[in-house]
């Protein structure tokens, strides 16, 4: 055979893997774009055109991480990529359910991923676990007929908690109406309010100052918030539903979950960042990645698969079906919905308030991640809807957060200040 000849067979041989390998299946398993809307939408939109057939597959994240411990306990892969936020990412490296991806990191710093993401996807580590997917955040939304009851001298992208009970209050005595709004339903967000927003805020911490203080003062404030809060909020998992159904006409969420409201009548809305208190203004940005599982069925699949979500066009997408923005530079389309428009301006105020104060996703709680939210939530209950003594309820709710921290051994996360071991309640 001649030069010529072996090499057109080498390459031959190569397409044919490379090929098989497309036609393979890549089971792609997520704990992010979980409601069904949002999981149809990746399915029929943003996965087509990926090099061969995935299927999307969804999980809460504690399910999510059991999965995968399983499936590196039993030695048997069927996951080949995961989608993830950082927090629930990190685990899989102690427990070896994730794989370097160093192949894909001139690829995504081309396209213009931030070096600080990039930073982040090692994960503690010197290789690239994995590679920044996505960004979102929590913003405020209002109906702009709210506006006329603003506080005198109260600036809406630069609102205080008083002035938000003030406003609220005004909505109240001159409609009648409890027009603020929380997802606090059952399968509400209202915990990451808590836990990015409120305490941050209030005690410039998360964890380490749960039972301070400033906890105190903080639970408070809010119970007396609550009273021009719309009570039908118990039951509110979304709050594009009752901004649209005009239930409400203030009201905090993740932008994704306000979305369609915005998409469906852009300028009926303002949007704008959640208040401040004494410690400055609580904020956290979602940074959800893509990883690769060890020994995966199908490697390159879940490759090429990531290669194609970085695209600007796929990332484009994202923003205008489901309200998550790029992490690479893609420049918005001139005929970007004024819905996403408003979202995309509701965040840059948030990242660029002056007194910003970042408050990450919880690290390094794996499976526990449900139980230390449920403590948040659970401590709302008992002082806001239920009218427990706020003093007793932060003890005892403390005692449950410091063994959730002490099992876990999570060290503490921004906001609150980094240490050795697990992080600790003072």
């Amino acid at each position: 055979m001649t030069g010529l000849k072996r090499l057109l067979a080498a390459a031959a041989v190569s397409g044919a893997a490379l090929t098989g390998a497309m036609a393979q299946e890549t089971i792609f398993l997520s704990t992010q774009l979980r409601p069904v809307e949002e999981a149809t939408k990746v399915r029929q939109i943003i996965l087509k055109g990926a090099p061969g057939p995935v299927t999307f597959v969804v999980e809460e994240p504690s399910p999510f991480q059991t999965r995968m411990d399983a499936e590196t306990q039993a030695g048997k892969r069927t996951i080949s990529m995961v989608g993830a936020l950082h927090g629930e990412l990190a685990p899989l490296v102690a427990s070896k359910g994730l794989e370097p991806v160093d192949g894909l990191v001139a690829k995504a710093t081309a396209l213009g991923v931030p070096d600080a993401m990039m930073a982040l996807g090692k994960l503690g580590t010197n290789s690239q676990m994995y590679i920044p997917w996505m960004q979102a955040t929590y913003i405020m939304a209002a109906r702009k007929e709210a506006l006329q009851y603003l506080p005198a001298g109260a600036d809406v992208n630069s609102l205080t908690y008083a002035q938000l009970k003030d406003w609220a209050k005004a909505i109240q005595d001159k409609t009648g109406k409890r027009a603020l709004g929380f997802p606090a339903g059952p399968k509400g967000l209202l915990a990451r309010f808590f836990q990015g927003y409120l305490y941050p805020s209030y005690t410039g911490g998360v964890v380490a100052t749960f039972k301070s203080a400033e906890a105190e003062a903080m639970w408070g404030a809010f119970k007396d918030l609550w009273a021009h809060v719309n009570p039908n909020s118990a039951s509110y998992d979304f709050m594009q539903e009752p901004l649209m159904a005009g239930e409400v006409m203030i009201a905090f969420d993740h932008v994704a979950r306000l979305k369609d409201a915005l998409v469906a009548a852009p300028n009926d809305y303002v949007t704008f960042p959640a208040p401040s208190a004494g410690k400055g203004r609580g904020f956290m940005p979602v940074v959800a990645g893509l990883g690769v599982a060890p020994n995966a069925p199908n490697k390159a699949g879940a490759m090429a698969t990531i290669e194609h979500l970085l695209k600007p066009e796929t990332q484009i997408a994202m923003a205008r079906e489901l309200g998550f923005f790029p992490v690479v530079k893609a420049d918005l389309p001139a005929d970007l919905p004024g819905g996403i428009k408003l979202l995309v301006e509701g965040v840059a105020k948030t990242q660029g308030a002056k007194d910003a104060l970042v408050s990450l996703l919880p690290v390094g709680l794996g499976a526990k991640g449900g139980e230390f939210n449920k403590v948040y939530v659970d401590t709302f209950q008992a002082i806001v809807l239920r009218g427990a003594p706020i003093r007793a309820t932060l003890d005892a709710q403390a005692a449950t957060l410091q063994t959730i921290m002490n099992e876990t051994k999570a060290p503490c996360w921004a906001p609150d200040k980094p240490g050795d071991g697990a992080c600790k309640v003072n």
